[in-house]
């Protein structure tokens, strides 16, 4: 696992930031193997060493990994100058570092990844690798059966080539429509498009499902959390299918 200097262990471990961790270095409330350690940049085996803070051992992760409830009118950005972004209220250490998977519409709310593990989002974001993607939406129009068969087979939204085939599931038809759609792509609003080449006009739009992540909804709009260690094995396996 290779080695690592014990404030950026720390930092990395959620127990503060690095000016933060070296104060608590230096006040002895960090042992190593056992022994008080005063020294920041003392080097740690990541595969053996013990680290403890205030007696209390300290977990470490190579990554973080955090499930965040989209709301609307919210950015897909770490920043921006007209709207309030999803990293606004992200605390961690390592917030320079993490970033969404993938990107939300402004007005789209809902399940979205961040992370600072690139390698696993250019693995799950592959085209190649088909992770599905499933939203809530209402749509103003009847959806017809004639629409699951449709999106089964791929539909035009003006590009080279139709888009992959996708699941409809009509939850009613009416007026306004409320449906499930699964896709296996993330082109600009596809959504939106796949509903316009029917003449139909997406009125809300919630992703619920990335692969095997599911929105946890006991998190309120704007809220997150972070990713259980099975949530995050079983993003792991699906990117390995690339």
């Amino acid at each position: 696992m290779g080695t690592i200097r014990l404030d950026k262990f720390l930092a990395n471990a959620g127990c503060g930031t690095r000016s933060e961790v070296k104060a608590l270095i230096r006040k002895g409330r960090v042992s190593v193997d056992g022994a008080v350690c005063k020294t920041a940049d003392q080097k740690l085996d990541l595969a053996h060493s013990l680290v403890c803070l205030d007696e209390k051992p300290v977990s470490y992760a190579a990554h973080e990994y955090y499930m965040l409830h989209k709301a609307a009118g919210c950015v897909t950005a770490a920043r921006d100058s007209r709207y309030p972004t999803v990293m606004d209220g992200i605390r961690s250490s390592r917030k320079e570092k993490l970033f969404p998977v993938g990107r939300l519409d402004l007005d789209t709310e809902g399940l979205l990844l961040i992370t600072d593990d690139g390698e696993l989002a250019h693995r799950l974001l592959s085209p190649a690798n088909h992770v599905e993607k499933t939203y809530f939406a209402k749509v103003k129009g009847a959806v017809s059966a004639q629409d699951i068969q449709l999106f089964a087979q791929g539909v035009d939204i003006g590009e080279k080539r139709p888009t992959l085939p996708a699941k409809l599931e009509i939850l009613c038809s009416g007026e306004v429509s409320e449906v499930f759609l699964t896709i296996q792509e993330g082109k600009f609003h596809q959504v939106k498009r796949m509903f316009q080449a029917v003449q139909k006009e997406v009125l809300y739009l919630k992703r619920v499902r990335m692969g095997s992540l599911v929105l946890d909804e006991t998190l309120e709009k704007g809220a997150y959390r972070a990713l259980t260690e099975e949530e995050i094995a079983a993003l792991r396996e699906e990117a390995v299918h690339e």
